[in-house]
């Protein structure tokens, strides 16, 4: 069956592609294994029913992360494009309104990518730091006070050495790897980078698993507790956990899916990379609760006595903390700190590629100057905006909005718009079943179109209502509004700026590969 492009279309340069399904795999399960799996899930599943919430932690991935992952497979692998591209070509009559959709998830993509990169720039510094434990017995002191020199809420131009020359050393490799395109730049880094972060984890487990008390700490995660099933919040914990871990709803996806040759299987490596996203939460839960029991141990406490469980707190205050005290430490403290850089990077890459590819398509750039460009602007707002005094409470800040209040915003709005507003469902649904081999059907589109939307819908409120009410972290409710809200604010700014600016080519000039039932088209009004 032929290419059905236009061939004023078909003049263009070639789109980029991955060499092959194995290497889009690598590549997919490179951006969705990120910080998130180390740092977050562990903690959630114990505070959330320990071993029962495995239970709703498969339900969620069924129901809502595997259906959205495959909505973004089809919308890019159909339309062809980065999420702009793609969000216009879906659109029809409506599809410069539909393109703002797709700035908005850029938008997102790049706010996150401002600060995620100076977490690995921290990962990098400890990961050094590990060869001689520098943060000696103090290790909450030594990362707020010594390494940070966390200052009152406010806006710095202190700048910290410690974090700034590891910053620019992380953005000058991701600018590298970003230039070299989808094969020779993403494909490439993920290819050597996803098996070194695998053996070095592994590592890490193994070890952590003969050390005393890891027995203690395993039965803490894992021993069930059936009851806290029936508390909703413990459901809305596993479906947020599952959203925000397998890079969806907000560009990657789409894009990535975008560079997909034209019959590719879709669905079955799909599957691959939500259960492998998985596996390797559940694998990184082994590894930091055998840990916190041997420092349970040590400390003569229980494991439910310990502070810092999940995120910044556990990986650069609890840990260090563990290192120091551990047989060996240094080379645990190395097999820890690099893991965290490597899933970091990997996420990293696929983050910016959103903005890079977008920015590729619209003002008609080659892929390297559309890289430098990307990660030029990004790198200098990121090194004035998080490697100051202030940085740790502005990171933590703008995190808790693009995700809870940009991502989640943004799957409600998409399924909405798609499912309900445009009724591109059976249309999507299909586009799946033409080209892969597990097919999905009429439960994907209610899954889709109506369970997603309800729990999103009730996640985003309720988060929203949190924020404003009760505000976060003790912080002043300027600061909250000036790099929260404000940080918000400028991702619907560039969205809406990004829509307006005119294309270099235009996207129109395109008809989407299979051929579908004539009724599909015309619902589009072509």
């Amino acid at each position: 069956m032929a290419d059905a492009t236009p061939q004023s279309a078909q003049t263009r340069a070639p789109r980029e592609q991955w060499t092959g399904q194995i290497g889009f795999i690598i590549a997919a399960i490179g951006s969705a294994v990120g910080l998130g799996n180390i740092w977050r899930f562990p903690g959630v599943a114990y505070e959330n029913g320990g071993g029962a919430f495995l239970i709703p932690y498969l339900v969620a991935l069924l129901t809502a992360g595997i259906p959205i992952l495959f909505l973004d497979y089809a919308i890019g692998h159909r339309f062809r494009g980065s999420a702009p591209t793609a969000f216009r070509r879906l659109g029809g009559r409506t599809g410069r309104g539909l393109e703002s959709l797709g700035w908005f998830q850029v938008a997102i993509a790049f706010v996150i990518g401002l600060y995620y990169t100076v977490v690995i720039a921290w990962a990098v510094s400890y990961f050094v730091f590990s060869f001689d434990l520098r943060w000696g017995d103090d290790a909450v002191g030594f990362f707020t006070a010594d390494y940070l020199r966390v200052s009152e809420p406010g806006f710095s131009l202190d700048f910290v050495p410690g974090v700034l020359i590891p910053l620019v050393l992380v953005w000058i490799v991701t600018i590298i790897v970003l230039a070299g395109g989808v094969a020779k730049g993403l494909q490439r880094a993920n290819t050597w980078a996803l098996p070194v972060l695998l053996v070095a984890f592994l590592a890490l487990v193994v070890r952590a698993l003969f050390l005393d008390g890891a027995a203690e700490g395993l039965n803490a995660l894992f021993t069930p507790d059936f009851a806290a099933l029936a508390d909703p919040n413990v459901w809305i914990a596993a479906y947020s956990q599952i959203f925000f871990s397998l890079s969806i709803a907000f560009g990657i996806m789409i894009t990535y899916a975008s560079y997909r040759r034209r019959r590719s299987n879709l669905t079955g490596p799909g599957l691959v990379v939500a259960f492998a996203n998985s596996s390797f939460e559940i694998l990184a839960g082994i590894g930091v609760f055998a840990t916190l029991g041997y420092f349970a141990f040590q400390q003569g406490v229980a494991v439910d006595e310990l502070d810092r469980l999940t995120g910044v707190g556990l990986s650069f205050m609890t840990f260090p903390a563990i290192v120091s005290q551990m047989p060996g430490g240094a080379l645990f403290g190395c097999l820890f700190f690099g893991s965290l850089a490597l899933a970091g990077f990997t996420s990293l890459v696929s983050v910016l590629q959103v903005v890079s590819a977008a920015v590729q398509e619209k003002f008609g750039l080659s892929v390297r100057a559309a890289a430098v460009s990307v990660g030029g602007v990004s790198a200098v707002l990121s090194i004035f905006g998080f490697s100051t005094t202030t940085g740790l409470l502005a990171l933590d800040v703008v995190d808790q909005w693009a995700n809870n209040v940009g991502i989640v915003a943004s799957a409600v709005i998409t399924t909405i718009l798609l499912m309900w507003v445009l009724r591109r469902g059976p249309e999507l649904r299909d586009h799946l079943n033409a080209i892969s081999t597990f097919k999905v059907g009429r439960s994907w589109i209610f899954l889709v179109s109506v369970l997603v939307p309800i729990v999103l819908g009730y996640m985003l409120i309720s988060r929203i209502i949190t924020l404003i009410v009760e505000g976060y972290s003790g912080l002043p409710a300027w600061y909250l509004t000036l790099f929260g809200w404000g940080a918000v604010l400028v991702i619907v700014v560039i969205a809406v700026v990004a829509t307006l600016l005119p294309w270099r080519r235009s996207p129109d000039d395109f008809r989407p590969w299979p051929e579908l039932p004539v009724h599909y088209a015309k619902e589009r009004g072509s």
